[in-house]
């Protein structure tokens, strides 16, 4: 799929003695191919507006460094000199992300267009407040997906560790994980302890900021909007203008321990009716009777059934939810009315039950909030399933290579 990707200014032929510059325009090139797909050099100096003296310059430094290949000639609308097309190849390049999640490892290898190569995931099953166990984990998904790499031939050009808590410090280790009763914990030395090939440019990050970005590049001419989700705790991200914010301590998007119910329930925070001890994954699953599920088989699966039944109308289930979404719907209009977003968007297994959110947060929207002639907040379901920070970290790495495609695709 392709991504939204705001215009960059392009430089004439004259101005490519600067190495900022030509790296500049190439990342041009190969992004407008990325996003076009097999073009002639004449379409890409008309769609980047770089002149067509730099693009053939450009492309012959890419065709040289195998980066870009010549499909065979086309003629345009069957009349006139064939074109010949350049299209991205790169195959000797992927991309790995590896996620962490309350219930498994998922290691995921794709090309740098994001066509999947290989996929992975592993069970770690839940070990509370021992990390060890969970790190050997990641570390043997981690070790078959790198060798399935140098099988397929291809050379690992970006990989992020993709975790569902916030991350922090320098070098970067998880802060807390209150879903697998973690305090601070290196995550990369871990790896690098146990797996001696992971790269040294690594990545660490959180899940909630990349899965944003995934869903906003699907909800046209938004730059505004709020992701929260559900599939562990709850978490998510705020975007304005188009860019995360993270806050002085890189905490934004904490939604779950934002404390909603006075005098609620203790959380495992410190603070008490914090959002997650109300509608957490954990707080729907007892309510509707589904804990010896949860135990038995796991929280993805638990929360599947859960979510099946609520749309089934089966009464446990829709009176656990019923009440959740209610919650969920106030915290929602603190956050609408903070921020104002274009949209809320839904993710983890709130996705499919955004219609009922929706209507609660609907219904109690203040008398003076815009009318239904499309200006208000909306609330609608994520698109991206449960792959949206995957996804995201993919097209994150994307961008980061092609900022900069001879250093990191050759």
């Amino acid at each position: 799929m392709a991504l939204r990707s705001s215009p960059a200014p392009a430089e004439s032929a004259g101005t490519l003695v600067s190495g900022d510059v030509r790296r500049h325009n190439l990342s041009i090139v190969v992004r407008y191919l990325l996003e076009n797909g097999p073009s002639s050099r004449s379409q890409i100096a008309d769609g980047t507006g770089l002149t067509r003296g730099s693009v053939t310059a450009l492309t012959a430094v890419l065709l040289d460094a195998a980066i870009v290949h010549e499909a065979s000639p086309e003629n345009a609308r069957g009349k006139g000199r064939p074109l010949t097309l350049l299209n991205l190849a790169a195959d000797h390049a992927a991309i790995l992300a590896l996620q962490l999640d309350a219930d498994r490892v998922t290691g995921l290898l794709t090309t740098i267009t994001g066509e999947p190569l290989l996929r992975i995931a592993e069970q770690h099953g839940r070990p509370m407040g021992h990390p060890e166990p969970i790190l050997d984990v990641m570390a043997s998904v981690l070790g078959r997906t790198l060798d399935a790499c140098r099988d397929l031939g291809r050379r690992l050009a970006d990989m992020t560790v993709v975790v569902f808590a916030p991350v922090g410090a320098e070098p970067p280790v998880v802060l807390a994980d209150t879903d697998l009763g973690w305090g601070a914990v290196d995550v990369l030395g871990g790896l690098r302890r146990r797996e001696p090939r992971v790269p040294e440019d690594v990545s660490l990050v959180s899940d909630a900021p990349v899965a944003a970005m995934a869903e906003l590049v699907r909800l046209k001419d938004t730059l505004d909007l709020i992701y929260i989700k559900s599939n562990s705790g709850i978490g998510g991200a705020i975007i304005l203008n188009g860019a995360v914010v993270e806050g002085a301590h890189r905490l934004a998007g904490a939604f779950g321990h934002m404390p909603i119910v006075p005098q609620g329930e203790p959380c495992g925070c410190g603070q008490r009716g914090c959002l997650v001890t109300v509608a957490g994954p954990d707080a729907v699953l007892h309510a509707a009777g589904l804990g010896p599920l949860l135990a038995a088989r796991g929280l993805a699966v638990a929360l599947d059934e859960f979510t099946d039944r609520v749309l089934a109308r089966e009464p446990a289930a829709l009176a656990a939810w019923d009440g959740a979404a209610g919650w969920i719907a106030r915290a929602l209009q603190i956050l609408a009315m903070s921020f104002d977003p274009q949209a809320i968007v839904l993710g983890g297994f709130w996705a499919r039950l955004a219609d009922s959110v929706s209507e609660h947060f609907v219904g109690i929207r203040p008398v003076t909030w815009p009318d239904a002639a499309g200006e208000g907040t909306i609330v609608v379901a994520g698109r991206q399933d449960g792959d949206a920070a995957l996804l995201g970290a993919i097209w994150s790495a994307r961008d980061r290579l092609l900022l900069d495609p001879l250093r990191k695709l050759t």
